[in-house]
C-alpha cells in the first residue's frame, strides 16, 4: 500500500464520518460490531440478542427496560444497500421450528438494524428519543488480514513459513511444506501451478483449523471464509521459499507478490475502509473450550490471534473531533462464549481464564480509553442444571439434548433424548488451564436449541440465556440514558 494511498483511504474514511456524524445529531445511530473466530457463536448471538430486545426478553440487568422506558423496539431498514441482511427470521425458525438445528455459521459480513424508542432519563433532556443499532457481523478471521496490509511478498512468505515449522504446527503443516519441494519460484508463471500451491497452502490452514487442533492464527481470512471470492485469482496465492529476494519478472514468485497485493487492494482495504474503521462498539466472542481440550498450543495460538484482532482496533475514548474524522471504538466486550456447556460453578473460572488470555489486548484498550468488559455468556442456552449421583459423589452437571452423532466414549446420541453430563471442573488457577499440555479433559457435547416454552396463552416465553442482559447493558445501556 503506497503512501498516497493510505492518505486517500483516510481522507475518504474522515469524509463518510464526518458525514454520519452530521446525519447523527438529528438521528443518532451506533454501529456495533459482532465478530469472533470459527466456532464462536456471532450468529446465535445476533439473533438472540435482536429477538430478546424485539420481543421484550427476560434482561433484568438491561436498566432501561427494567426502568419502564423502553417505548418500542423493532426492526427498521439499514443504512448500506450493498451490504446483505443478516438472515434474522430464518435463523429464528431454525432455531425454534421443528427439526431445532443452529443456524449456518457466519461467512460473510451481512447487516441488520433495530430502532430503540425510550424514555430519557435525564432531567434536563427529557422526553421520547430514538436511537437505531446497526448491527454488523462480519467473520473473525477477516481482522487477521489486516496486519497484512503493511506485510510485503516475502514478509508474508517469511512469517507463514516460520509459523508452520513451530512446535504444535510442523505435523500439520507437513504436506504443505513438502509441495514446496516441488516448486521453483524463479520458474516461469503457471496458473496450474498457481492454483496447486493455493491449494496445498488452503487446505493446511483448514486442517489446522479442525478441533482436534483448534488453531486460531490461520491468515490470510478469506482462504478459510472466502464468502463470493471463491475461486478468484485474488485469492489464489501461497508463499513460496523466496528469502529476501527480488521476486524475477514473469515468474511464479511475481505471479504470486501479484495476487497478494491484489488480495490487500481488493479485499482487506476495503473491508477495513468500508465496514471495520466505522464501527463504535465491538464484542469479540471467544469459543474458549475447544482450544483448552485441544491443549497449550491451541490456547497459545488463539491468544496470538485475539492479540491481532484487537491491534486492529481502532480503541479509545471519541472526543467530538475524533467522532467527526476518525471515530474509534469506545467499547469492547471479551466474552467467552457457550457457557451453558458448563455448570455455573466454573462460569467465574471461565472468565478468569479469558480474561488471562486477552489480558494485552485489554491493557491496551483501556489505556486508549476504552471500556472494556469480560464476559461468560450463552446468547441462547440450550442445557439446564442438575446435580447428578455417582456413587458418593454429587457432580454437577448439565442436562439438554445432544446433537445426533455426538459421543461421549462408547455413547453415541440419538438427537432425540436428553442427557445429563457432567462436563468437568475448569482449574481454580486459569494459568494451569493455559498451560495445559495435554488440555483439560473436559466432556463437551454440541447440545440442540432448546424447546420454545409457551405460557398459557400458548405465545412463546423469552429464551432463556446466560448474561445476555449483562452483555446488552454494556454494549448500548449508556446510550439510552
Amino acid at each position: 500500500m503506497t503512501a498516497s494511498g493510505g492518505v486517500l483511504d483516510e481522507a475518504v474514511a474522515a469524509a463518510r464520518s464526518l458525514a454520519e456524524a452530521a446525519t447523527g445529531w438529528w438521528s443518532p445511530r451506533l454501529r456495533l460490531g459482532v465478530t469472533g473466530l470459527s466456532r464462536a457463536g456471532k450468529t446465535i448471538f445476533i439473533t438472540a440478542f435482536v429477538q430478546a430486545l424485539v420481543t421484550g426478553g427476560r434482561l433484568p440487568m438491561f436498566a432501561a427496560q427494567t426502568q419502564g422506558r423502553i417505548r418500542r423496539i423493532g426492526l427498521t431498514l439499514q443504512p448500506d444497500d450493498a451490504v446483505p441482511r443478516f438472515a434474522y427470521e430464518e435463523n429464528l425458525v431454525a432455531m425454534s421450528g421443528p427439526q431445532r438445528r443452529w443456524p449456518d455459521s457466519t461467512r460473510r459480513i451481512s447487516e441488520l438494524s433495530i430502532e430503540i424508542e425510550y424514555e430519557s432519563n435525564i432531567s434536563w433532556f427529557g422526553g421520547s428519543r430514538r436511537l437505531t443499532v446497526d448491527i454488523v457481523d462480519y467473520p473473525g478471521e477477516w481482522l487477521l488480514d489486516l496486519p497484512l496490509i503493511e506485510q510485503s511478498y516475502a514478509e508474508f512468505c517469511r512469517t507463514s513459513l516460520e509459523a508452520a515449522r513451530k512446535t504444535g504446527r510442523l505435523a500439520i503443516a507437513t504436506p504443505w511444506l513438502a509441495s514446496l519441494d516441488g516448486l521453483d519460484p524463479k520458474a516461469e508463471a503457471s496458473e496450474t501451478q498457481a492454483i496447486t500451491a493455493a491449494d496445498a497452502f488452503r487446505r493446511y490452514l483448514v486442517a489446522a483449523r479442525a478441533d482436534q487442533h483448534a488453531l486460531s492464527l490461520l491468515p490470510p481470512g478469506r482462504f478459510l471464509m472466502p464468502g463470493d471470492l471463491e475461486g478468484s485469482p485474488a485469492l489464489t496465492f501461497a508463499p513460496l521459499e523466496i528469502g529476501e529476494d527480488t521476486p524475477v519478472p514473469g515468474s511464479l514468485a511475481a505471479l504470486m507478490e501479484s495476487r497478494f497485493e491484489a488480495y490487500k487492494r481488493h479485499v482487506a482495504l476495503p473491508f477495513f475502509r468500508d465496514h471495520f474503521a466505522r464501527l463504535d462498539r465491538q464484542i469479540v466472542l471467544v469459543d474458549l473450550l475447544t482450544p483448552l481440550n485441544a491443549g497449550a498450543a491451541a490456547v497459545a495460538d488463539l491468544e496470538a490471534a485475539l492479540d491481532h484482532v484487537l491491534a486492529a482496533f481502532r480503541v479509545g475514548r471519541n472526543s467530538l473531533l475524533s467522532a467527526l474524522f476518525a471515530p474509534r471504538i469506545d467499547r469492547v466486550l471479551f466474552a467467552a462464549a457457550k457457557a451453558d456447556r458448563l455448570h455455573h460453578t466454573s462460569h467465574d473460572r471461565l472468565e478468569a481464564i479469558l480474561s488471562l488470555l486477552v489480558e494485552r489486548a485489554y491493557r491496551r484498550a483501556s489505556e486508549g480509553g476504552a471500556k472494556t468488559q469480560v464476559l461468560a455468556l450463552a446468547a441462547l442456552r440450550s442445557t439446564r442444571e442438575a446435580t447428578v449421583r455417582d456413587g458418593r459423589a454429587s457432580l454437577p452437571s448439565v442436562i439438554g439434548v445432544p446433537e445426533a452423532g455426538e459421543r461421549i466414549g462408547d455413547e453415541v446420541f440419538d438427537g432425540l433424548v436428553e442427557a445429563a453430563i457432567y462436563p468437568g471442573d475448569l482449574p481454580q488457577d486459569p494459568k494451569a488451564a493455559l498451560d495445559a499440555q495435554g488440555g483439560l479433559d473436559l466432556r463437551f457435547v454440541r447440545f440442540r436449541p432448546p424447546l420454545a416454552e409457551r405460557d398459557a396463552k400458548g405465545k412463546p416465553k423469552p429464551a432463556p440465556h446466560i448474561r445476555l442482559d449483562r452483555a446488552i447493558e454494556f454494549l448500548i445501556g449508556d446510550r439510552l440514558a
